[in-house]
């Protein structure tokens, strides 16, 4: 008799808002982008075999322009997460 173990891999989405208090820069950004509050969504995926849920993040996007920003042109960029906390530990020492 076979046995097959099904696993079923769960996915959620969060919306976080990233707070810049001075002009930052990411990876693969072509220019500096202004001090502000920036949505970030970011992709996560649940861990299998552990006793309790955990999650883990698998992607990050961040919406341009800042949230302040008026204008009906937007844009939704991939992101590293790592790069993204990365950047905003240094905003937050240098203030």
């Amino acid at each position: 008799m076979l046995l097959r173990r099904y696993v079923i891999m769960t996915t959620r989405t969060t919306q976080t808002v990233a707070r810049f208090s001075s002009p930052f820069l990411l990876p693969g950004f072509d220019q500096p982008q202004p001090a502000g509050d920036y949505r970030v969504d970011q992709d996560e995926e649940s861990i299998a075999g552990l006793s309790r849920l955990a999650w883990r993040r698998v992607g990050a996007f961040v919406h341009l322009p800042a949230i302040s920003v008026k204008g009906s042109t937007r844009q939704m960029v991939a992101i590293n997460p790592a790069d993204l906390d990365a950047v905003l530990e240094k905003d937050h020492e240098q203030s």
